[in-house]
């Protein structure tokens, strides 16, 4: 498909907003202030268009994709106008626009693409009424650094005019390739709609034994699995992979159909939210159940009846059991990271096993990086996030074939596989809370007398008694990072209070909300002795103790959190 005759280039006047620094993982904003403000998309497009170096940006491929959520198709529209009038020279899009984030991780890395626009907000609602976001991955497929983000927030706070081509349209419905002439440009503007499933199914077949885990799932002895897409851009990826290549029957997957709005539901892999599965597992008819994010790279992991495994224990158990999975027989072991908030289960195996444990802060780039030194090659982090170095982004599908690989080699159930895990290694108990839509300023002061406090001499060796238990203090910082690969220093990562018998209380203010501020508590005790005892009643005295420290409750008008992990 070509266009006829040149297409027009201009240059559109526009001013800035103050409010477009991109969290953790990208610009995250309701629906309705990209749709009412004034060029707010295109302001942001043009700042990321911006930071590549125009030499870089000219005739280079750069790959866009979603998680089909509503806005989706409209901001692909600009970004093709966009790309097309600041001189990139192909645009690899996803069929419809959609492919899901370790997708397009995988196609950025394929095609050496100078990078990708993906248009996702993770596990936040969809719809009209709902949210809607935009990041800028770079050329190893995972999330811009820090001193790119920054550039890119700095050109957003500047900006007086964009670069567009209107009068481009491109078909998102058909496969293949089309072309545009453009005023001004010695090359055709090429636009490639790909099918968004089989760079990434073809890169995960030289992964895993694809003929073990059919075996597991359609064989004599054959398991019964749950599979919940949630209506997110990771239905097409289940049903291609697990349905018709692994011989799982057909309503195994459910939720399969990526809609703009998730059904109406909530498109995060929790037990809160993924209710249709949790229901399923309950009875116990299914042996292994698996729930996706709306842009398919985080997954929770359930057993039979319905047994959670945190996300700081499944990093664990794979990394336990990582040479079930054949590439890494090929490829060898690294070194396992965690973030720093995730509960520490990791590190007891890192320390078995004598390979090198990382603890970074929050954010997948920091395990790219360390990837990209050739220094990493399993990670995970408490907020259903795992994967490996086969891609530079958090992989949901990855962490299930993962599991089923283990299974398949084991021929254990998933409880049981867990439970002597905790006999071999002892046990983890790890909560989240999180305070949502808190008053910013009031959460702001709050982290700033607590570290105040905490950064008192006089703090170290305190006691805290909440029944018959007793905590001491033993270190308390702000947390600090060097990164080994490239000696680069993030501060202000979280406020760490770490007891002497190994427990910990984390506080973090989240950058990856739309609407006021979110505070997060992290709790993390060890036992060695297996305990099998409700999570929330273990820590329960923990969870006493970090709210009485940063009188949270009283500092930001909440008596509880909004969503207990």
């Amino acid at each position: 498909m070509t266009s006829r005759g040149p297409l027009q280039v201009v240059t559109v006047p526009t001013a800035p907003y103050p409010d477009q620094r991109p969290g953790t993982d990208g610009l995250r904003k309701s629906v309705c202030v990209f749709q009412s403000r004034r060029n707010y998309l295109h302001n942001f497009v043009q700042s990321i268009l911006s930071s590549i170096d125009l030499r870089d940006r000219q005739g280079s491929t750069v790959v866009v994709g979603g998680d089909g959520r509503f806005f989706n198709q409209t901001a692909i529209e600009v970004i093709v106008q966009m790309a097309a009038a600041n001189g990139v020279g192909r645009l690899i899009i996803g069929h419809h626009g959609i492919m899901s984030t370790p997708a397009i991780s995988c196609v950025i890395r394929k095609y050496k693409a100078i990078g990708g626009i993906v248009l996702t907000a993770s596990h936040n609602p969809g719809g009209p009424h709902g949210d809607f976001g935009i990041k800028f991955n770079t050329a190893n497929g995972g999330p811009a650094k820090e001193a790119v983000s920054s550039k890119i927030f700095l050109i957003s706070r500047t900006i007086e005019e964009f670069a567009i081509c209107p009068g481009l349209k491109v078909d998102l419905t058909t496969l293949g390739r089309q072309t545009f002439d453009l005023e001004n440009k010695f090359k055709p503007f090429t636009v490639e709609i790909v099918d968004s499933v089989e760079s990434y199914a073809n890169l995960l077949r030289n992964i895993f034994d694809f003929a073990a885990l059919k075996e597991l799932l359609s064989g004599d002895h054959r398991i019964k699995i749950r599979l919940d897409a949630m209506h997110g851009v990771a239905g097409p990826y289940v049903r291609k992979i697990l349905c018709e290549e692994l011989g799982c029957p057909a309503n195994s997957a459910i939720n399969c159909v990526p809609m703009d709005d998730f059904g109406g539901q909530h498109p995060d892999p929790h037990p809160t939210y993924a209710t249709d599965l949790t229901d399923s597992m309950r009875d116990g008819q299914y042996d292994f159940g698996a729930a996706f994010d709306a842009d398919g790279d985080r997954n929770m992991i359930l057993g039979k009846h319905g047994f959670f495994v945190t996300p700081s224990d499944s990093v664990a158990v794979i990394a336990n059991n990582i040479f079930c999975i054949p590439y890494f027989q090929h490829t060898g072991v690294r070194g396992f990271a965690r973030s720093m908030p995730t509960s520490a289960a990791l590190d007891r195996v890192a320390k078995a096993t004598k390979i090198e444990l990382y603890e970074t802060p929050t954010g997948w780039k920091f395990f790219g990086n360390l990837m990209d030194a050739g220094m990493l090659s399993l990670c995970g982090e408490e907020s259903f996030g795992t994967g490996g170095d086969h891609i530079r982004e958090k992989d949901g599908l990855w962490a299930v074939l993962a599991w089923l690989s283990i299974l398949a080699s084991r021929r254990q159930s998933v409880e049981d596989i867990v439970k002597d895990h905790w006999l071999k290694y002892g046990r983890n108990y790890f909560t989240r809370y999180d305070y949502e839509d808190v008053d910013i300023d009031a959460a702001c002061e709050m982290m700033e007398d607590l570290e105040m406090m905490i950064a008192d001499k006089s703090f170290v060796r305190q006691r805290f008694a909440v029944e018959d238990k007793i905590y001491q203090v033993e270190k308390a910082d702000n947390f600090e990072y060097t990164d080994p690969a490239d000696s680069t220093i993030s501060r202000n990562q979280g406020l760490r209070i770490i007891f002497s018998d190994g427990s910990r209380i984390i506080y973090r203010l989240s950058g990856t909300g739309r609407s006021g501020a979110t505070v997060r508590i992290y709790i993390d005790s060890y036992e060695k002795e297996l305990i099998f005892e409700d999570t929330q009643v273990m820590l329960a005295p923990l969870a006493t103790i970090a709210v009485k420290i940063s009188q949270l409750h009283h500092r930001t008008g909440r008596s509880g959190p909004s969503l207990i992990t």
